[in-house]
């Protein structure tokens, strides 16, 4: 990734450039705020790390970088006193507390790269999946995570994806062919419809892969709880095939967070291939 890194302590900001570049990472740095702005305005980060200091509110350096870049970057807030909750309504997307921690900046570089390969991925135009027998279209999908980001961005408001999908679509299509796997994906899509509670929204975002996403829970542990009961009505399922001998077929579930792009859960059923019915 294309990394810019915003401390007036240089020391500090010369550890983190080192362990990014380390991790392969193109790193840019800048020590004035309003440099880095301006190179914002004429170069493209996916990741843009940042120390508010000597501010206490880090939200209008935040806001400023979102106005300036007309893509979604990851924002992450460099400090020693703030916290999570503190780093989510001014708009960034992760914290890296100081002094700085290498598996912390680890984990938020491979948060950082998930989540921009995931607005990137449910953004192309170039493949949409129509709205079909309560699924609805990825097209549409994709303005409902937008308006999931920038709720958090405004309102420091968590949401959490729950993505259902056959981990090894591809090779029951190089295996048994774009029938089986298709029909294999139609099966999935109607378990998902029949398991899903009246308010979920779920759309089909990938060849076999689909995404329910869930908004302003209700209490804590709800998003676990949904993703728990998922993962164990897929084992549940007494005819999920590709309708007729073939490959086996494993479904894979996971629970993402927004905005961190953190997956806080991941799950995986295999099926041993049978004839439906």
């Amino acid at each position: 990734m294309k990394i810019l890194v915003i401390d007036r302590d240089a020391l500090h900001m010369q550890l983190v450039s080192s362990r990014l570049s380390a991790q392969g990472h193109r790193v840019v740095e800048e020590t004035v705020k309003n440099n880095a702005l301006e190179r914002l305005e004429k170069e493209s980060f996916d990741l843009i790390l940042f120390d508010p200091a000597p501010l206490n509110n880090a939200r209008p350096l935040a806001l400023s970088i979102r106005r300036t870049v007309p893509e979604y970057p990851y924002i992450v807030l460099m400090s020693h006193d703030m916290d999570e909750e503190e780093t989510i309504r001014s708009g960034a997307n992760a914290l890296l507390p100081k002094p700085m921690d290498s598996e912390k900046l680890e984990e938020i570089t491979r948060n950082a790269d998930y989540l921009t390969r995931l607005v990137q991925r449910l953004g192309d135009e170039t493949e949409d999946f129509p709205s079909a027998g309560g699924v609805i279209a990825k097209s549409a999908f994709n303005q409902l995570f937008l308006s999931a980001l920038d709720r958090a961005d405004r309102y420091g408001e968590e949401s959490f994806m729950v993505f259902i999908g056959i981990k090894n679509y591809q090779e029951i299509l190089d295996h048994d062919g774009a029938q089986s796997a298709k029909y294999a994906a139609a099966k999935l899509s109607q378990y998902l419809v029949r398991l899903r509670r009246q308010s979920d929204i779920i759309a089909q975002v990938g060849d076999g892969e689909f995404c329910l996403l869930l908004q302003r829970p209700v209490y804590e542990t709800e998003p676990m709880e949904a993703v728990s009961r998922f993962a164990e009505a897929m084992k549940k399922l007494e005819d999920m095939g590709t309708g007729g001998a073939g490959s086996d077929i494993t479904l894979s579930v996971s629970l993402v967070e927004i905005p961190s792009g953190s997956v806080m859960a991941d799950y995986l059923v295999t099926h041993e291939n049978r004839r439906a019915g």
